[in-house]
């Protein structure tokens, strides 16, 4: 039975990898693509690994410790890699596969000299490359040099390398098995990498190639500087020329070793121009056969070359799908949503049907076809201020792809360009009544959407729904709610405008907004102050939420002193506020009503932070403030000439802003209220199917979109094979940084700030609420894990409405994405908060711990400390 441990390269496919491991399978793919060409060789299967692996019960004990250990803990995980891979190397070849190895290799010759290759089941991955993380070793001579290195390849599986990969890419050690490639050795002339799609830019229709003499390892090494050519459209666009110095050769005893390159040759390119074009349309061909962008390893030998290995490119951000040949422009909809994070299938289509402009999904990221409204001259302007004054850093990457000759085609302002966005709003009246009416109608929908949902399942349920998304999009799009919100947001623009002209002062409206109302976001975060004011009082109900782990606590909670009081204004809380949660926006993320222990830290903040009553006392004090500043300006625009004129206008201004700018906030919490009643009716759908024996879990439909879910409830029946492949492909998404703006092409932008006025090492943002203050930065990546004292400065990627509560409690805000009327940016104006938004990189930039100055008011931040 020694074909179970040895199979012919030539008889394998990218189907095996369960078999041959990720570069095996490639390996054999490659082999059956036309004009492609791949040394001849074999490969040790999975199945003499697990063999080695199962004669070894020291092994399962170690991989029970390596499991248990922190992923940070580097010395423990270097220390049980080391004890994995010696016994691992430790174990005899059983006879069979030795003998099954031997005669393998006397097929290709006995004394061939081979390269010997690691081949993980977990490798070469669309979603993980695992590139560099296993074991290869070079011109390897003699059947028991080649038995060796087969079992240090095994034993490569547990580099540290290896290890901490797998930890990060949360791949379980024990499901991860190793093949080994054994091939003939090619001596070449010379060798590089080729990428068939640009790995900066991401730009597909760009192959990047470098190339050295010798053999690669010069290059992967580090040991050369190589050429380095781009290729589009069948011609080389660029070439760099190094000096190579060195290169790597093959031993005749086996081995490798550097030599020095003739100095006669070290500025010659590798290839002609002609050999690079050549392999670019091999590329193009191996890119076409795996359906993806490819890195790919290649040898020239006697002026051939030879393709030893390719693995898709697993850091590029993935491009909509279109039906079409023509360029596209995609905007970002995370960055303007403030929820950078990818999605789960379910989220993204719940999103897009009740979305009122249309969508795309990439990467697990919505995107909106922009080119249509920037082909006309009107619509660009349109388009391009509205971004703009929300988020200039989107502004400048769509002006970079606009300056690009010819990508975005030109339409007259008649055609399909449609208006400008945003368009010019129609009058309405500075009447709180509108604010008022408007969330009376939305209320009165939600509670129908609410009463009707109830007795509808099965595929009833999915017939409803559509028809409540319709119901949805028509809130939404009422006229007079557009109208109430661009009037908050024109009259900001005209007082900040304005009262600069006039004035000189910068943001003015930013106090002037202050404790706005109607506006539920801010209301919410006073209002678990007022939650803080029941608990405070009793030690043993504080002592209790600081060891709370578990969901059920509220039930918990009422049996101690003052707990029944507790649990009702923590219930009331959620009754009223219970839908929200980090990452609103995607369905399936858990509500603060399914996981109220998420509330526990801010609440515990607040009692620790603040004095009885300080939710009354703060809008309080923000109202005057408004007040004050009102009577300021006022008082000094009737000192200019037409100053009485200046002073009604403005007067006018401050009225309409603060009777509509509170309503900003409220579609975004009628949209999420409507979210979590779709929800709970869709996971009691989940749960039947689970307990009908169709799904193997209930979120087993957060993977699949809304019309598949549709379809498993109408046939009872799921592809369990896609539901694996979708988690796998969300779990890979995490580790791509979804870009302010996308082509089809695939390059990626993300715009720049054009400003010197910042002094020298200054982070760059945008301003959104003015003040300046100094203090401790707390970096913090999820709500749940904040520890904030009074005056620290919240630092983190993005903010949305739930993060509202730890807004009492910080003197600051800076976060990595957000615009001038993006929800943290609205908040922070609302709380007196200065804030810096758009500060690219600031969570990694900036430590946890470090003194830092927010400037509010100029849009940058100086690291102190």
């Amino acid at each position: 039975m020694s074909e179970q441990y040895v199979v012919d390269l030539q008889a394998v496919d990218e189907t095996q990898v369960a078999v041959v491991g990720g570069k095996g399978a490639h390996l054999g793919g490659l082999s059956r693509i036309d004009g492609i060409r791949v040394p001849d060789g074999f490969c040790v299967t999975t199945e003499a690994f697990r063999g080695i692996m199962a004669a070894t019960p020291s092994i399962e004990e170690l991989l029970c410790e390596l499991s248990r250990s922190d992923p940070d803990d580097r010395e423990a995980i270097r220390a049980l890699s080391a004890r994995i891979r010696r016994a691992i190397e430790g174990v005899a070849l059983p006879d069979e596969v030795a003998a099954a190895i031997t005669r393998a290799l006397a097929r290709l010759g006995e004394e061939t000299a081979c390269a010997v290759r690691s081949s993980a089941t977990a490798e070469d991955l669309p979603t993980a490359s695992f590139a560099g993380q296993q074991d290869t070793y070079l011109n390897v001579v003699g059947p028991q040099a080649i038995l060796r290195h087969v079992s240090r390849c095994w034993a490569s599986l547990f580099s540290e390398r290896a290890v901490i990969y797998r930890q990060r890419n949360g791949i379980d050690h024990r499901t991860v098995h190793m093949a080994v490639v054994v091939q003939k050795m090619v001596l070449p002339e010379a060798s590089g990498i080729l990428f068939t799609a640009d790995p900066v830019s991401g730009n597909r229709k760009v192959a990047t190639l470098e190339a050295g003499f010798g053999l690669g390892e010069a290059l992967v090494s580090g040991l050369v500087n190589p050429d380095v050519f781009a290729v589009r459209d069948g011609e080389v666009v660029s070439r760099t020329i190094s000096a190579k110095e060195r290169a790597v050769q093959a031993l005749p005893g086996g081995g490798t070793q550097e030599v020095e390159v003739d100095a006669r040759r070290r500025e010659q390119p590798a290839l002609t121009d002609a050999q690079v074009l050549e392999l670019v349309r091999l590329g193009r061909r191996i890119e076409a056969h795996f359906g993806c962008p490819q890195d790919i390893e290649w040898c020239l030998v006697d002026g051939s070359f030879r393709i030893v290995q390719s693995r898709p490119i697993t850091t590029l951000f993935p491009v909509p799908e279109t039906d079409d040949q023509e360029n596209h422009v995609y905007v970002s909809v995370g960055h303007q949503q403030m929820m950078t994070d990818p999605m789960r299938p379910l989220g993204l289509s719940v999103w897009q049907l009740t979305a009122m402009t249309p969508m795309l999904a990439a990467g697990g990221r919505l995107f909106v076809d922009t080119t249509r409204r920037l082909a006309s001259p009107a619509g660009r302007a349109g388009l391009l201020d509205l971004v703009g004054r929300s988020d200039p850093l989107t502004r400048d990457a769509l002006e970079t792809v606009l300056d690009r000759d010819g990508f975005v085609p030109s339409l007259p302002d008649a055609g399909p360009g449609g208006p400008p966005a945003g368009g010019a709003s129609a009058p309405i009246e500075t009447d709180p009544a509108i604010v008022k009416g408007l969330i009376e109608r939305s209320q009165a929908s939600l509670g129908a959407l609410r009463r009707d949902i109830g007795s509808k399942t099965g595929p009833a349920l999915f017939d409803f729904l559509l028809e409540a998304f319709e119901e949805h999009k028509r809130v939404l799009a009422d006229p007079q709610s557009m109208q109430a919100i661009m009037a908050g947001m024109e009259a900001t623009w005209w007082l900040n405008d304005q009262l600069q002209e006039w004035l000189g002062e910068k943001n003015a409206a930013d106090t002037l907004t202050l404790s706005a109302p109607d506006n539920i976001t801010s209301e919410m975060g006073l209002a678990l102050l007022d939650v803080a004011d029941v608990i405070r009082p009793h030690p043993e109900l504080v002592a209790f939420l600081q060891s709370v782990q578990h969901d059920d606590f509220l039930d918990e909670l009422a049996k101690l002193p003052g707990g029944t009081e507790a649990r009702d204004a923590i219930e009331a809380y959620l009754d009223r506020y219970g839908m929200r949660c980090v990452g609103e926006i995607d369905i399936t993320r858990p509500r603060w009503r399914e996981r109220p222990t998420a509330l526990v830290p801010a609440i515990l903040d607040n009692v620790r932070n603040f004095e009885p009553g300080a939710a009354e006392r703060r809008f309080e004090q923000g109202r005057k403030e408004a007040w004050q500043k009102e009577q300021d300006v006022l008082s000094r625009l009737r000192d200019l000439p037409d100053g009485e004129e200046k002073a009604d206008r403005t007067k006018r201004m401050i009225d309409r802003v603060r009777t509509f700018i509170g309503y900003r906030e409220y579609p975004k919490y009628d949209i999420i209220s409507r979210y979590f009643v779709y929800k709970q009716a869709l996971m009691e759908e989940a749960e039947r199917l689970a307990r009908a024996g169709v799904l193997s879990e209930v979120e087993d439909i957060f993977y699949l979109t809304f019309q598949e879910l549709h379809d498993v409830v109408r046939s009872h029946q799921v592809d369990e094979q896609l539901v694996q492949r979708r988690k796998e492909a969300f779990r890979s998404y995490h580790a791509l940084t979804p870009p302010r703006v996308l082509t089809s092409d695939g390059e990626t932008f993300n715009g720049a700030y054009r400003r010197d006025d910042v002094p020298a090492g200054a982070l760059i943002g945008l301003p959104v609420s003015a003040g300046t203050v100094e203090g401790r930065a707390r970096v913090v990546h999820d709500v749940a894990d904040a520890l904030l004292e009074a005056g620290d400065i919240l630092v983190t990627t993005f903010t949305d409405p739930s993060w509202s509560p730890l807004f009492v409690g910080i003197a600051a805000l800076v976060t990595e994405v957000g615009g001038l009327m993006t929800h943290g940016a609205v908040i922070a104006r609302e709380y007196g908060l200065p804030a810096v938004v758009g500060v690219d990189g600031a969570t990694r930039l900036i430590r946890d711990g470090q003194r830092i100055r927010v400037h509010g008011t100029e849009g940058y931040v100086e690291i102190l400390s």
